[in-house]
């Protein structure tokens, strides 16, 4: 045992990596306090705490977040619309922010010089922990332990933290049989590396590991789309300061609503999992400059993400839409890059919210077999204009005023 450190906070999951360096860090002379958010993930909250203790922890926070993970990250997400390179729906991206929050709280709590994570040296969550921490608290000083050259040599793979984990006694969930690594919180599952660094490998064939929320196409439903049981539903948005956000879901099928933000999102992922919704399988490029091959199951965000489209094409003005779209496309590449907590990613979110404004009323759609339609909208503010866009009807347009503006536009 080395000589007394200090007190770190460590971002714990109860995983394999966050284990052993739990464990290493004690070795180092740190006094480790972890912390564990309960961001969604399925979890046994309980056992992750007495493992943590049991690791040699002297203190344990377990922590509910997921209400403000709903409310001040996945909703801000929703109204922009984000998507990274887009397909990516951020899921993972936004959750770093939230969780990296509390730790730099509890870190204050605990006066802790110190705070500490289990991301790798070569992905994207080290920069969004690091670069969230030092925003929030200039002067905290971050352990990577990935990145340390006495850490990665003694540690070069997998193989080498599961046999330190024996040795240590240290129970994992994960086997040398199914070596990826799997992300879970409440807007998304994601799956990547092991098997799947491969990106020929298709990763749905029999026997299916990798269910998690969604299901492959071949283990839904087998329901008809007209009269059969799909699942239709109405989802309802509402003005409020900081712009539009999803407020009521209606199931029109058996009349069941949900109102509450977290609850409504729940209630989305169960209903859109059941349908394998919102699964993708991309390669895309981190922040840090490789590109990456993952697996993202992502089944109430899809529904919102098209819902919100909608009522926004339908009420916004055009000229509005094409900037908001830029910011957007911005606001997506900050909080993938790691930049929530930055001014210009604050800037663009306040942007984004006030361009909400009139982004009000209601969708219908159905979920089936990994899609979602959109079967109709209503909205008191929208800018369609029955009468004037008629076939049927002249309204107060002038036709002939579009010889005029033609000829104009043909100049060129």
């Amino acid at each position: 045992m080395s000589e007394p450190k200090g007190t770190v906070v460590l971002a714990y999951s109860g995983g394999l990596d966050t284990s052993c360096i739990l464990a290493w860090l004690k070795e180092q002379g740190y006094a480790v306090v972890a912390f564990l958010a309960n961001i969604g993930q399925n979890e046994d909250f309980a056992e992750a705490r007495k493992k943590a203790l049991a690791l040699g922890a002297k203190k344990v926070y377990v922590e509910d977040v997921r209400r403000e993970f709903v409310e001040e990250f996945v909703w801000p997400a929703v109204q922009a619309s984000a998507l990274y390179e887009e397909r990516y729906p951020l899921g993972t991206a936004l959750a770093r922010p939230c969780i990296a929050r509390r730790l730099v709280g509890i870190a204050r709590q605990e006066r802790a010089l110190y705070v500490a994570h289990g991301a790798t040296g070569k992905g994207n969550d080290q920069v969004r922990f690091e670069l969230s921490c030092y925003a929030l608290c200039p002067g905290i000083q971050v352990i990577a332990p990935w990145r340390l050259p006495e850490f990665y040599r003694r540690f070069p793979g997998r193989r080498e933290l599961m046999d330190y984990a024996e040795k240590h006694g240290i129970p994992v969930p994960v086997t040398p049989q199914t070596p990826w690594s799997m992300d879970e919180n409440l807007m998304h599952i994601s799956y990547e590396a092991g098997i799947l660094e491969n990106p020929k490998v298709i990763h749905h064939l029999p026997p299916c590991r990798l269910r998690g929320r969604g299901r492959p196409g071949r283990l839904q439903p087998n329901w008809k789309f007209h009269g059969g049981p799909c699942v239709v539903g109405e989802a309802r948005s509402r003005h409020r300061h900081v712009g539009s956000v999803p407020v009521k879901v209606t199931n029109a099928k058996d009349g069941a609503t949900r109102q509450e933000a977290l609850e409504l999102f729940i209630y989305l992922n169960e209903i859109a999992g059941k349908h394998g919704v919102g699964r993708i399988d991309i390669v895309e490029n981190r922040f840090i400059g490789m590109k990456s091959r993952g697996i993202y199951e992502t089944p109430a965000g899809t529904i919102l993400y098209h819902a919100h489209l909608d009522i926004e094409a339908f009420t916004m003005d055009r000229e509005v839409r094409k900037i908001k779209r830029g910011l957007a496309l911005k606001f997506s590449e900050l909080v993938y890059n790691g930049f929530w907590h930055s001014p210009e990613c604050e800037f663009v979110r306040r942007c984004i919210g006030r361009s909400q404004d009139a982004v009000e009323g209601s969708v219908r759609l159905a979920v089936f077999k990994g899609q979602v339609y959109v079967l109709g909208r209503a909205a008191p503010r929208s800018l369609y204009n029955e009468e004037l866009v008629s076939m049927n009807v002249q309204g107060d347009y002038e036709p002939a005023d579009a010889t005029g503006f033609i000829n104009i536009n043909s100049l060129r």
